[in-house]
């Protein structure tokens, strides 16, 4: 049920008031926060799981691997090192700055608005939450509308479990995240598309607030020649085939020599049918598009080449067959745009090099995977290749690992999360000098002389 915007004025005063008063602060606060979290998910699996797939026809495993599993792994890694990353950090001194001392201090910024997005409307409204709690922030979360299930479920359990004077939940849909973004947050986190993140970007400008923009992209997928080919079409479908391709780091596309494509469609095929049956679009282990106005959206977008895999639609439940395409032209349709959805064209590239140019012409991408058996392919493709995150040899599994830090690149997105780098982007670094008293050393101090210039050279 969408929260009357009349009411984010004074929601957002007592949320002032609560930092103000230094709530948040103490670091055992804070772990409370985060285990309760866990704690909120333990606790209602079953409903989370029947939310998910209400929502997108998620199976039980992909709750967990995709949802739940992150935020457990995230909170037990924030409590653990919370001391660590709180503690200020000593810097050194020169010797024009003695008698004295320098650090950094970490605090909380304040109040940070969470604008959650739909496709794991779990995992991307509370990963952001636990950076903000551990650094001692207030937060605001708005859950995406565009899953209905999801959110109304974290409408309720939020109050229920985290403390409800440094946490609220807003819902609602366009009229009530614009009433949201006219107020003045201390920091911004969005997770969704480009086109939104611009309009984010812009109402934070007016009161000059940091964000965090998550978008997306168009994320490559290279196939290196002596490439594993078994391995590589295992990995790659699933990783465009987990909630239906719709994941913002998901392989859009790939790219691979014309000696190594039909081979290539062939392990994907036979990956497919090991992993869904013969009847994908009746699978329970794959999940549905969203909904009707996305559905209308990737459906055209498979008339963009040649379909060789999948193709099927089933239109009354939102559902669309894994489907590879080839004979993709580079400015087809399908590829002007994130697809989003469970459709992977496979384009022909000479080699690595021109694979690697075709990557550069577009715009910088979220993720970038390369599938290679080649120690120099791997590092010619990390020095040439801009991109958010790179995966060598699998899929989306460098999420796994807490203290990689996540984040785009350009259009892809602004600001890193996870692990310590996402206690640090929701944290206001502050920069602190210690001055001693004695000795006073005078040479900094006017009248000037050249005696004084010689040595604020010596000493600088």
């Amino acid at each position: 049920m969408p929260t009357d915007p009349a009411i984010y004025p004074e929601m957002l005063a007592e949320l002032r008031a609560t930092f103000d008063r230094g709530l948040t602060r103490p670091l055992d606060w804070r772990r409370e926060q985060l285990a309760a979290i866990s704690r909120m998910l333990e606790e209602n699996e079953d409903r989370v799981g029947e939310a998910l797939a209400e929502d997108l026809g998620k199976p039980a495993q992909e709750v967990l691997l995709g949802e739940t599993a992150l935020i457990f792994s995230e909170v037990e890694h924030a409590r653990k090192r919370l001391k660590r990353w709180a503690r200020p950090r000593r810097v050194h001194t020169p010797m024009v700055g003695q008698p004295g001392r320098s650090w950094v201090q970490p605090e909380p910024f304040g109040i940070v608005l969470i604008i959650g997005a739909w496709n794991y409307p779990i995992q991307l409204l509370l990963s952001p939450l636990i950076p903000a709690l551990a650094a001692g922030n207030c937060a605001v979360l708005k859950p995406s509308e565009v899953a209905p299930a999801t959110s109304r479920l974290m409408a309720e359990l939020v109050p229920r479990y985290l403390d409800e004077r440094a946490v609220r939940v807003v819902e609602g849909a366009v009229e009530e995240t614009t009433e949201l973004l006219k107020l003045h947050f201390d920091h911004i986190f969005y997770t969704g598309s480009s086109a939104v993140g611009r309009i984010v970007m812009r109402a934070a400008a007016e009161h000059l607030t940091p964000v965090t923009l998550e978008l997306g992209g168009k994320s490559p997928c290279v196939i290196d020649a002596g490439a594993d080919i078994e391995s590589a079409a295992r990995r790659v479908i699933w990783g465009k085939c987990l909630n239906a391709g719709q994941t913002c780091i998901a392989p859009d596309y790939v790219l691979v020599t014309p000696g190594d494509r039909d081979r290539l469609i062939g392990a994907i095929e036979h990956e497919l049918f090991e992993m869904y049956g013969s009847d994908r679009l009746g699978s329970s282990d794959y999940c549905k598009i969203i909904n009707r106005r996305h559905f209308d959206r990737l459906r055209p977008l498979i008339d963009s080449g040649r379909v060789v895999i999948g193709g099927r639609v089933d239109e009354e439940r939102c559902r669309i067959e894994p489907t590879v395409l080839t004979e993709v032209a580079a400015d087809a349709p399908v590829m002007r745009e994130e697809i989003f959805g469970p459709i992977l064209p496979v384009l022909e590239v000479a080699d690595l090099d021109e694979a690697m140019a075709f990557i550069r012409e577009r715009d910088k991408p979220l993720s970038a995977y390369l599938f290679t058996r080649s120690r120099e392919s791997e590092r010619r493709f990390a020095e040439s290749v801009s991109t958010g995150n790179l995966c060598i040899n699998d899929t989306l599994m460098f999420m796994s690992v807490p203290e990689l830090p996540f984040g785009g690149v350009g259009n892809s997105g602004m600001g890193q999360y996870h692990g310590r780098a996402g206690f640090d982007r929701l944290s206001h670094l502050k920069s602190v000098m210690k001055r001693g008293l004695f000795p006073e050393i005078p040479v900094r101090f006017p009248p000037y002389s050249k005696l004084k210039m010689r040595l604020l050279k010596w000493v600088s």
